[in-house]
């Protein structure tokens, strides 16, 4: 009763008033409820099927099978047909996700869902300046999100409320759930037990209809933790490590599970900023078992009786003792090093004390321009305590950061809770900028100033990825990733030369002195600070609610279905681009200033892989019009072909799409007139993407090949009557002097993908399945 009177938006419940299989999932949706109950049934029945113990990522993926009893299981081969618990979607890719929704002509979720507004605001000026002009920019954008949720039944986290990553470890995430998220870093639900997946918007839109969701049944790789995090090494460092190991591709098809007596040493939000990093090495999702830490986490943010919950269902929350990983590594705690990844990919793992003398010998810039906290990575309440401690020392000796020096909050509730906590004042004293609770610089969102395009320069972050010029759109920008607590001493210090165990600052005195290894608070010792409130309920009845899209509108526009394939072989293609290297959505869909029209397909076809290196120039943004023999822009020679009637192809290299989980990257090249792409390989998001757009993502059976076609070939693919799944295509290359060979093209199509294509798109094939039915 205190807790409503004093206007706190969340409750404690004591165990004791707990009813089994009646504690809800989120106190925002008082009537849905955790059902352990039937996690627990459908583990038993896999259990005596297999006949063998089962690691935590098997139950929880298994125990949502929608028919557990006849369902093939064969990690790493079948597809699996899943029932989640719930979908989150971000500003940026719920507007298509909506609009998909829309289109299918339901008139409610089936499942819990909500859309979160932080990947629209711009850092700028600081947090509360930077709001009023994104809420002003952005009205458009906001009002459709907001009217479409109440519409359909999805919750809306207005702008300001965080960034979903964190709003969904804080309220929706839990021991055994299993989410679905529209953005590759929903795996930080992973520091809850949660199986947490970054899915497509098209994908969202299934589990949010109500159909069965596939998923291929992931490998499983274990990490075992032993000795204990000390002194300067944090959580971050552990993934920094993984990182390093797998590499960007090394986790494809793999839920990375942790597990050993070193996961009791780090902190449930610890725990999500490991899983939330594994995104960077292609991990399906990562996972830890439920622990005290965990619990303790849950009565924090006033879920206690979930906490209580998970306590009675404890043994299908943690691995069978006994079970079978398909790879394991090991990492000791007590001797990790504090490491620092980058420039330009986040699998370049250097300890900190190497990287110094590294950047010198590679010609890096060694001198910091700006260092950044935050992300969804990195900005929990003991983040934050762990940099205001370290700034507390710089101040007590008269110094203050030599780099500029900016702090994102995670969430509403975190940014009120470090202001009154005295964290912020901290932060700001020794020269950094607060600036909104949202995504900002981490994805591309800044107005950064203090440098011009094409400067080389070097800033060192507490994000997740450090692509080339994801931050800034700078190509010269070379960004290192590390803890909050390293950036912050780095930042003070200003060179990459600093080693905060072992090095000496001079204080404003003249005096040399060491930083001590920051120490600070897991959890807020006082109740968190809600801050605003910033969540609208969609109404019990949404019928008469109206979605405005204006068909002049340059930033929302309304889907038209794709067309179905004609029955036909694909003949004659030519090849818009073949990519040199590393090609990450990214490259594919820039995000940055073009977040504006993710809305509206059309105009943000207008970046279609402008970041893609052409291998017969060695230039972005500039190929061979086939046609007319001129250069030009990507996406003006991609409109020539479609206007011309004329069909092509994308020839890539290894881990093409790697990165978020944009499903622009896959409908910009289908809107376009796109029909295929070749690989070397594929990240799993994109790969999933393509293939519910319509198009056909193929690797080459002997990856050799890829150097057997040229920009100039015509690629021609053939049996795709007899397509099915497991059985190789073939591809014509034809070369301008008039001779031909062929190669041998692979796939993942299953039965129903097969029927994706046929019918032009995952959600056409949805729309004849429903016309049937009907």
């Amino acid at each position: 009763q205190h807790a409503l009177n004093s206007g706190v938006r969340r409750y404690h419940v004591a165990p004791v008033l707990c009813q089994r299989a009646k504690v809800a999932m989120s106190h925002f949706e008082p009537n849905e409820y955790i059902n352990y109950e039937k996690l627990e049934k459908n583990i038993n029945i896999v259990r005596k099927r297999l006949d063998r113990p089962l690691t935590l990522s098997e139950k929880i993926v298994y125990g949502h099978l929608d028919d557990p009893a006849k369902q093939e299981i064969e990690r790493g081969k079948t597809y699996l047909r899943l029932r989640p618990d719930r979908v989150a979607m971000q500003d940026a890719t719920a507007q298509m996700a909506m609009l998909q929704f829309i289109s299918s002509g339901l008139p409610k979720v089936a499942v819990p869902s909500t859309i979160h507004c932080d990947h629209l605001i711009e850092a700028q000026s600081g947090g509360e300046k930077d709001l009023r002009r994104a809420k002003d920019i952005n009205q458009e954008v906001y009002n459709f999100l907001a009217t479409a949720g109440a519409k359909y039944g999805v919750g809306f986290w207005k702008p300001g409320s965080g960034i979903i990553h964190q709003i969904i470890l804080e309220n929706y995430s839990y021991p055994g759930v299993m989410l679905i998220g529209t953005d590759s870093h929903t795996p930080n639900g992973g520091g809850l037990g949660g199986i947490c997946i970054g899915v497509g918007g098209a994908d969202a839109v299934d589990v949010m209809a109500g159909i069965p969701w596939e998923l291929k049944c992931p490998k499983v790789i274990g990490v075992k933790l032993t000795g204990k995090l000390s002194g300067w090494t944090s959580p971050k460092d552990v993934i920094l490590k993984v990182a390093g190991i797998l590499t960007v591709k090394g986790g494809t098809g793999a839920i990375i599970e942790y597990h050993g007596p070193g996961v009791d040493s780090i902190s449930c939000t610890g725990m999500a900023t490991i899983c939330n990093m594994g995104a960077e090495i292609g991990a399906t999702t990562s996972i830890f078992p439920y622990n005290e830490r965990m619990k303790k986490y849950l009565g924090k943010t006033g879920r206690a009786d979930i906490a209580a919950l998970a306590d009675e269902f404890k043994q299908h929350l943690v691995p069978d003792s006994g079970c079978h990983y398909d790879q394991v590594i090991e990492i000791n705690l007590s001797e990790l090093k504090p490491h620092i990844n980058g420039p330009f990919t986040p699998d370049l793992a250097h300890p900190v004390s190497d990287i110094g003398s590294v950047a010198e010998k590679e010609g890096w810039p060694v001198d910091i321009r700006v260092g950044l906290i935050g992300s969804c990575t990195n900005s929990s309440y003991e983040d934050m305590g762990r940099s205001a401690a370290v700034a507390k020392q710089a101040l007590a000796h008269g110094l203050k950061c030599k780099s500029k020096f900016t702090i994102t909050p995670g969430s509403e509730q975190i940014r009120a809770t470090i202001e009154r906590d005295g964290y912020a004042k901290i932060l700001r004293e020794v020269g950094g900028l607060v600036l909104a609770n949202a995504c900002g610089p981490c994805i591309g969102q800044w107005d950064r100033k203090d440098i011009k395009k094409g400067e080389k320069n070097t800033i060192v972050t507490s994000y997740n990825r450090n692509f080339t010029g994801r931050n800034d759109a700078n190509p010269e920008t070379h960004a290192f990733v590390t803890s909050p607590e390293i950036v912050t001493a780095l930042s003070i210090a200003g060179t990459l030369k600093f080693n905060p165990e072992t090095d000496y600052l001079t204080g404003a005195d003249g005096k040399k002195f060491k930083l001590e290894a920051p120490d600070a608070d897991e959890l807020p010792k006082l109740e968190f600070d809600p801050g605003q409130d910033t969540y609208q309920y969609p109404p019990k009845d949404g019928s008469g609610q109206h979605v405005d899209v204006s068909p002049t509108s340059q930033r929302l526009q309304l889907l038209e279905p794709f067309d179905k394939w004609d029955g036909k072989d694909l003949e004659d293609m030519l090849i818009l681009i073949k990519v040199k290297g590393k090609c990450t959505t990214d490259h594919i869909s820039a995000a940055g200033p073009w977040l504006k029209f993710r809305g509206h397909l059309d105009n943000i076809s207008n970046n279609l892989l402008i970041g893609a290196i052409n291998i017969e120039n060695g230039k972005a943004n500039s190929v061979r019009n086939a046609l007319t023999q001129e250069f030009g822009p990507v996406p003006d020679t991609a409109r020539y072909y479609k206007k011309m009637g004329v069909k092509w192809a994308v020839i890539g290299d290894e881990n093409y799409g790697e990165g978020s989980s944009r499903e622009h990257a896959a409908l910009e090249p289908r809107h376009l007139g796109g029909r295929v792409i070749i690989t070397k390989s594929f990240a799993r998001i994109h790969e999933t993407n393509l293939k519910k757009q319509g198009l056909l993502p193929l690797t080459f059976a002997d990856p050799a090949d890829y150097n057997k076609i040229h920009p100039v070939d015509k690629l021609s693919i053939v049996g795709l009557k007899d397509f099915a799944p497991g059985k190789p295509l073939k591809c014509i290359i034809k070369h301008p002097n008039g001779s031909q060979e062929t190669i041998m093209l692979n796939h993942t199509f299953n039965e129903s993908q097969i029927e994706w294509f046929q019918a032009g798109s995952a959600l056409n094939r949805m729309k004849e399945l429903q016309q049937k039915s009907s």
